[in-house]
């Protein structure tokens, strides 16, 4: 599985931004997606995971972050809404081939490249 993230940007504290990431392979509503995020000097974090029709949210991006996937398409989305300056970093996609949500990085096969999110106050 191949993972391209797209959308990132710069946006002003209070913005919007949604991510998408596109996949490649006919398996692909099969995967656990996931979105982490990175900030500088910091570790990659779990922000997002889909599978079928459940999500699971850190608590930091709970009620602001919502997740979608289109299997037609092969890409997942993330709505980024009420951004702050702590939403800063670069934000990458992955897939999962094991069942069941997992905020752990470690559960992730795939990754894509990153794209980056500034979010200014």
């Amino acid at each position: 599985v191949q993972l391209q993230a797209s959308g990132g940007g710069l946006v002003q504290a209070g913005g919007s931004l949604k991510l998408s990431c596109a996949a490649s392979g006919r398996t692909f509503s099969s995967y656990v997606m996931g979105w982490f995020r990175q900030a500088p000097g910091k570790e990659r974090e779990f922000v997002s995971a889909i599978s079928g029709g459940r999500q699971y949210y850190a608590d930091s991006v709970k009620g602001r972050f919502t997740m979608s996937r289109d299997n037609a398409k092969n890409t997942v989305y993330l709505q980024m809404n009420s951004l702050k300056p702590e939403d800063t970093g670069v934000y990458y996609c992955a897939a999962r081939s094991s069942y069941g949500l997992s905020p752990s990085s470690h559960d992730y096969d795939y990754w894509g490249q990153g794209t980056q999110v500034t979010v200014s106050s």
